[in-house]
């Protein structure tokens, strides 16, 4: 019963919340997330999940990114750490600090106002991501500073479905996206 009042709560308020600015910052604050900046503010997210694909980020997600282009986080590893749906067979992209790793993705430039939807789209403000602010580096080797979403995962990975990661292998190719790191992906093994 909670959880379907919560949803319901969600889906009137962050309609709002997108519209009436001030009534983002009230609800970012009551969770004790700082929002800054204008709504029409552009600022970029990077990608490394699902959000890679179209069909994800602007279909189902109804982002619209004035620009896109392949970056590339440093100091950070790919995971697959998360509890998905159907529970104990899918696990979601995750990233977590490794020094000596990369992460590679699709930068998007998107509105402020539409990274409040975002934000919604993926539970934030809330309990499982955070939005975190960190250097990427696109392939023309410029540094932007970006958004992305980081969640305390398990101390082992599990594996993604069938379906997940091959968002992100469709999504990397439609993003020309490094060949070693597609076939990185398509060396990770799915759920049975």
């Amino acid at each position: 019963m909670w959880r379907s009042a919560r949803r319901g709560v969600r889906r009137v308020w962050i309609p709002m919340a997108t519209q009436i600015w001030p009534l983002a910052r009230l609800w970012y604050r009551a969770w004790g997330l700082t929002l800054v900046g204008h709504p029409e503010d552009s600022v970029w997210y990077f990608a490394f999940g699902a959000n890679m694909h179209d069909s994800a980020f602007q279909e189902r997600r109804g982002m619209r990114p004035a620009e896109s282009r392949a970056g590339r986080l440093t100091g950070y590893r790919l995971r697959f750490n998360l509890e998905g749906r159907p529970k104990g067979k899918a696990a979601p992209a995750n990233i977590s600090p490794d020094y000596n790793e990369e992460v590679w993705g699709v930068l998007y430039r998107i509105k402020r106002r539409a990274l409040i939807q975002l934000n919604a789209s993926e539970g934030v403000p809330g309990r499982r991501y955070r939005p975190v602010w960190l250097n990427v580096e696109d392939v023309q080797g410029n540094t932007v500073t970006g958004v992305t979403y980081i969640a305390d995962g398990a101390d082992e990975d599990g594996a993604p479905s069938l379906r997940y990661i091959t968002l992100l292998r469709d999504g990397a190719r439609a993003h020309n996206l490094p060949d070693h790191w597609v076939a990185r992906l398509e060396r990770v093994d799915h759920a049975r």
